[in-house]
C-alpha cells in the first residue's frame, strides 16, 4: 500500500503541516487505521477511497483517535490526486461529519477547499480550564463546534501564549483556537491551534478552524476575503473568503515522500 507524506498549507519543504495520504480501495479496520497514524505520528494521516471519478471518501486520524474534519490533510489529499494521479476538474470528498467538500485547484495553482461556515458563538459561561489553561487571559471567549475561541487584543500575546495542557485537555471535545487581528500587511489575522484532547500539544497549521476563523474575522474587519498566518514553529497561510454559507480556504503543498507501507 503506497503512502505520500505531503506538507499542506506551505509552498517550502519543512513548512506548513504535514500529513500522510493513503489510497484505499475499501477503508481497512478501524484499528489498523488507527495503529498507522500511531506509527506515522503526524497531525493526520488520510484514508481516501475513490467513489466514482471525481469523487472520494474521506477519513481522518491523529495519533489519539478519529477526527471529525481536517483541512490540511484534505488539501494533502487533493494535491496527490491533482498532481500524482492527474485527476482534472473539481473533486468531491464525502465525510462522515461534515458533508461534502468540493476541492478544485486554482490558476495560480493553489487548492481550494470549500467548508461549512462553521462560526463561533457566545457563551453564557467560561469553564475555568479555559482561562487557567492559557498563560494569557484573552479578551474574549467564544465557542464553535470544533474550539473554543480565546480572542486577543495585538499579534504579540498570541505569539508568546503558554499553555497548560492538562488543563485544556478537560475541554474535551473541543480544542482551543487562540487569534489576533494582524497588524502587519501581509496577512489579516493570525492564530494558534492547541488540541491536546484530540491530537497533540500544538498543531502546525489548522484548515478546518479556518471554517470559523473566516467568517469570525470577515464580520470584526468588514471584508470578505482574508489572507491569515497560523503562526506555530513551522506556521503557514492560508487564503480565506466567505462564500453564502460556505468557507473557500486555499492553500499550496508540497510532497516531501513517496513510501510503501507493508501489510
Amino acid at each position: 500500500m503506497k503512502q505520500w507524506i505531503v506538507d499542506a498549507f506551505t509552498d517550502q519543504p519543512f513548512k506548513g503541516n504535514s500529513a500522510a495520504v493513503i489510497l484505499v480501495e475499501e477503508f481497512p479496520a478501524e484499528t489498523w487505521m488507527q495503529n498507522v497514524a500511531i506509527e506515522n505520528n503526524l497531525s493526520e494521516t488520510a484514508y481516501v477511497k475513490k467513489i466514482k471519478p471525481q469523487h472520494y471518501a474521506i477519513r481522518w486520524f491523529s495519533p489519539m483517535t478519529e477526527v471529525d474534519f481536517c483541512g490540511h490533510a484534505t488539501l494533502a489529499s487533493a494535491h496527490i490526486l491533482f498532481n500524482e494521479f492527474g485527476v482534472k476538474g473539481k473533486l468531491t470528498f464525502s465525510t462522515l461529519h461534515v458533508g461534502e467538500l468540493e476541492i478544485e485547484k486554482l490558476e495560480n495553482g493553489r487548492i481550494q477547499m470549500s467548508f461549512p461556515a462553521r462560526p463561533p458563538v457566545m457563551l453564557s459561561t467560561v469553564p475555568d480550564q479555559m482561562y487557567q489553561g492559557l498563560s494569557i487571559k484573552p479578551r474574549q471567549v467564544l465557542r464553535s463546534p470544533q474550539a473554543y475561541f480565546a480572542i486577543y487584543d495585538n499579534v504579540q500575546q498570541v505569539k508568546e501564549l503558554g499553555t497548560d495542557n492538562e488543563l485544556l485537555k478537560q475541554l474535551a471535545p473541543y480544542d482551543v483556537v487562540a487569534t489576533a487581528k494582524s497588524d502587519k500587511w501581509e496577512c489579516d489575522f493570525v492564530s494558534r491551534y492547541f488540541w491536546p484532547a484530540n491530537g497533540g500539544d500544538e498543531d502546525p497549521v489548522t484548515g478546518s478552524i479556518h471554517a470559523g476563523l473566516t467568517p469570525y474575522w470577515a464580520e470584526q474587519l468588514d471584508k470578505s476575503e482574508l489572507i491569515a498566518n497560523q503562526i506555530s514553529t513551522r506556521g503557514g497561510t492560508l487564503y480565506c473568503q466567505m462564500a453564502d454559507e460556505r468557507v473557500l480556504v486555499s492553500g499550496d503543498a508540497v510532497i516531501f515522500s513517496e513510501c510503501d507501507i507493508r501489510i
